[in-house]
């Protein structure tokens, strides 16, 4: 056989046996140790199990214990460390707003109802639910629903002084940016629906708003006038204020011709 070639086999055997050796070397070395993983202080707090709908009765099935990083815990969830038996103290109540899954129970969200009904046990203090009449054309084509905010207008249609002449309509903004209750006895959507038609609406009124709405029902036809989300926190426009600003000049709608009309003081 040719030398070279035997050389070559040689040096490629030895070159096979060092990888071996080296190898087999490597699988005794011990694995690296892996670092302890630091653990975060975590706390129990209470959950909801499932969706809890707005005016729900809250039961123990609802409820859950749920682990939550201490650092994020916020002093209005309950925790299980300073109120064990929260389940209990919780079960019955109402709730005020709706709660979706695995959000933290709090109890500002929730009332005790104490034999009172649904409205009653919703209403925040010093509020007054009104209920007044409503039409599809008077309600903004059925697109209001509950937990919406509105204006109220009153329009009043007036004799004209020229006995030939149409009838004048005048209109005002009697309350701003109140909230409805419910619309008939729906306080919630049903379905997911965008549009709710009824014929009585509830809206959510101070003592002295509750008194203008009086009123007016009296004195004219009423309207809803459906306010952007973005107004939830808009400052409420005085009614006072409206009704110092008579004699102001308005525009008077008659028979879909727009004219100007001298608002009486």
């Amino acid at each position: 056989m040719n030398t070279a070639r035997i050389l070559v086999l040689a040096i490629a055997g030895c070159a096979g046996l060092a990888a071996l050796y080296l190898a087999s070397g490597s699988d005794n070395k011990p694995a690296p140790a892996t670092p302890p993983v630091a653990q975060l202080p975590t706390v129990d707090i209470l959950v909801a199990r499932s969706d809890i709908g707005l005016g729900q009765t809250v039961k123990p099935d609802d409820l859950q214990w749920q682990t939550w990083p201490a650092a994020t815990a916020s002093n209005t969830f309950m925790r299980r460390d300073t109120n064990a038996d929260a389940i209990k103290d919780v079960t019955g109540s109402i709730a005020r707003a709706p709660f979706i899954q695995g959000e933290p129970i709090r109890q500002q969200k929730l009332v005790k109802a104490d034999g009172s009904g649904f409205m009653a046990a919703i209403l925040p203090t010093g509020m007054r639910a009104v209920s007044t009449e409503i039409s599809p054309e008077t309600a903004a084509g059925g697109f209001i629903l509950p937990n919406d905010r509105v204006d109220v207008l009153l329009s009043k249609r007036d004799k004209n002084p020229d006995r030939n002449g149409p009838d004048i309509v005048n209109s005002e903004v009697i309350l701003t940016n109140v909230r409805v209750l419910a619309i008939d006895q729906a306080p919630k959507e049903k379905d997911g629906a965008n549009a709710l038609v009824g014929k009585t609406v509830t809206l959510e009124l101070k003592p002295e708003q509750t008194e203008t709405l009086a009123r007016a029902r009296q004195s004219g036809t009423l309207s809803l006038a459906l306010r952007s989300i973005a107004d939830v926190n808009a400052t409420d426009v005085n009614t006072e204020d409206n009704r110092n600003r008579r004699g102001e000049t308005v525009n008077v709608i008659r028979y879909g011709v727009a004219s100007q009309a001298t608002m009486q003081k």
